[in-house]
């Protein structure tokens, strides 16, 4: 299996549960989802494509995991959207190396890997998760661009185990403009329902990602538009 890898590269986990946990990212190229605001936009709008992709094996992955963090810190996989790929083999590499292996995705496809950790991050605008990848879910991250955007997220989760911690995280345009409309909302929604969560892009505020050399440095809020198909 050749994975097409956009970026990889040594930081800490910035959002959720793992907050502040060491961790290396394999960012995979690809994605359907087409979000106005995506900040890999690299891994799929033609505006801001690379040059290239590598392809990488899980045995050349795994090398490079091994060589570029120390044991204990944990592998995320991530994209673009990476459950378009079968991870079984790329899981099974780095379960061999002691690691624990992290998923995000939007969920609309199936699960394929033995993976630890599955946060999900649904795209309600576009094509919503399958129900057995909800059921799956460790954590989900509600991307809030907009205070409808909360319910229209929370909508997609019929199914979801009640022990499944849920965030509601500002789009990273909105957090860094402090666009009170959206940061209100989420508080409310927090107070309203315990259950939720309101979380933040902490490496962000760190540039924790820019110091590693593979790290792609552009901050691309898109912002949507529609001549262009986002």
């Amino acid at each position: 299996m050749k994975y097409p890898v956009y970026e990889r590269f040594y930081t800490w986990q910035g959002e959720g549960v793992h907050l502040g946990r060491a961790a290396y990212f394999i960012r995979l190229y690809g994605c359907p989802q087409a979000c106005p605001w995506c900040d890999s936009a690299g891994t799929w709008h033609r505006e801001f494509r690379p040059d290239g992709v590598t392809l990488m094996d899980e045995t050349e992955l795994a090398a490079v995991v091994a060589a570029e963090s120390p044991d204990g810190a944990v592998v995320v996989v991530t994209g673009g959207e990476p459950i378009l790929f079968d991870l079984a083999p790329l899981t099974d590499a780095l379960h061999a190396l002691g690691r624990r292996v992290h998923l995000e995705t939007s969920g609309i496809a199936p699960l394929r890997g033995a993976l630890d950790w599955v946060t999900l991050s649904p795209k309600p605008f576009g094509q919503g998760p399958v129900p057995a990848v909800v059921a799956r879910a460790d954590e989900v991250k509600i991307i809030v661009h907009d205070p409808a955007d909360i319910q229209t997220g929370l909508d997609t989760l019929g199914g979801l185990r009640d022990d499944a911690v849920i965030w509601l995280h500002p789009e990273w345009s909105r957090a860094r403009e402090r666009d009170l409309t959206v940061l209100n909302a989420i508080t409310q929604a927090v107070k309203d329902s315990p259950r939720l969560r309101a979380g933040y892009q902490m490496h962000k505020l760190y540039r924790a990602d820019d110091l590693d050399a593979h790290s792609d440095k552009r901050l691309i809020p898109l912002g949507g538009n529609p001549d262009l198909g986002y």
